[in-house]
């Protein structure tokens, strides 16, 4: 599971914080049920504030400050949450590292010290003032991020998440779409002539006008993925009935690699992430950490914010690749 931000999550805090970021180390208070532990500070947590921000006003311009959300939420109100979910999660994954002895190399570190000087150098002077941050600051949250998307590789390295290509296996096919099972029978017959033109019966008969489809093996278990996977080539398959609706299918690709291998490193991340939730989970319920509230409540948005930077994440991947 990636702490990744999510993209298309998170951002906050404006004009209202302003006086809190000129110098200000504050601490975004944890609290745990068990001990206490400290958090990030408010410029160190400003880095994520600041990214999001941008990143959104960059897309929707800054109108979307007033778009309203159902429970008489706004979309700020709602970046917010996302954020203190972030900056949550991201504490928890490193603490649950800590707790399993995982740390970063020296070779990490020293990336993170790349990533960090190349990222403070690209902000401007209107940037540090908004977030008031260090390079000490951006060198923390790299290394935290960094760590908590790598204590996910160590605590499942030794388990057995292979996919196989059998498993992950992905066709190609063309299909011609009816209703009626004797008008099925009728195309099937023009369908299996020598030199008939599968394209131009789908174009004349079929009720759907998506033709081809890209299956994956497991995706859609029934009668129709039974009768595509059992193609070869260039086969044609006999009418297939599937809940009332009749199929004629012929195989385009019997193996589509590239989309194979893509759909065996998305089965082997979703593998990974559910192995990782199961030790996250209990470690969750076993150390519960909740912090305050008590920084947010007055966090706004403002188009005069001035602040541009929305490349944090891009320079770590640059870096790093999970």
């Amino acid at each position: 599971m990636k702490v990744g931000i999510r993209h298309g999550r998170i951002l906050l805090l404006a004009a209202a914080l302003m006086a809190l970021l000129t110098g200000c180390k504050a601490e975004i208070p944890i609290v745990s049920e068990i001990t206490e532990t400290k958090a990030y500070t408010l410029p160190q947590s400003m880095i994520i504030v600041a990214t999001e921000r941008n990143r959104y006003q960059k897309i929707y311009t800054s109108q979307i400050w007033g778009v309203k959300l159902p429970g008489d939420r706004n979309f700020e109100t709602y970046l917010v949450d996302q954020v203190k979910e972030f900056l949550h999660e991201m504490k928890m994954m490193n603490l649950l590292a800590r707790e399993k002895g995982v740390t970063l190399t020296s070779v990490e570190k020293e990336d993170v010290r790349k990533a960090s000087d190349e990222y403070f150098a690209s902000l401007t002077e209107d940037d540090i003032a908004y977030m008031g941050i260090t390079q000490d600051d951006v060198r923390t949250m790299y290394g935290e991020y960094l760590l908590s998307n790598k204590v996910v590789t160590e605590l499942t390295k030794d388990m057995n998440l292979e996919i196989s290509d059998s498993e992950a296996k992905v066709i190609t096919v063309d299909q011609i779409v009816l209703t009626d099972k004797a008008e099925a029978d009728e195309v099937l017959s023009k369908a299996t002539e020598e030199g008939a033109d599968f394209s131009a019966l789908a174009r004349e008969y079929s009720k759907d006008t998506a033709m081809e489809r890209h299956i994956g093996r497991g995706e859609a278990p029934g009668p129709y993925e039974d009768a595509a996977f059992a193609l070869l080539k260039d086969e044609i398959s006999p009418v297939v009935e599937e809940n009332g609706t009749y199929y004629i299918i012929k195989c385009v690709n019997d193996y589509d690699e590239n989309a194979t291998q893509e759909r065996k490193s998305g089965l082997y991340r979703k593998r990974k992430k559910e192995a990782f939730d199961q030790i996250y989970s209990k470690f969750k319920e076993e150390n519960p950490v909740t912090f305050s509230d008590e920084i947010w409540k007055d966090v706004k948005f403002s188009k005069e914010d001035k602040t541009t930077t929305t490349n944090f994440f891009e320079i770590y991947k640059k870096y790093f690749n999970d």
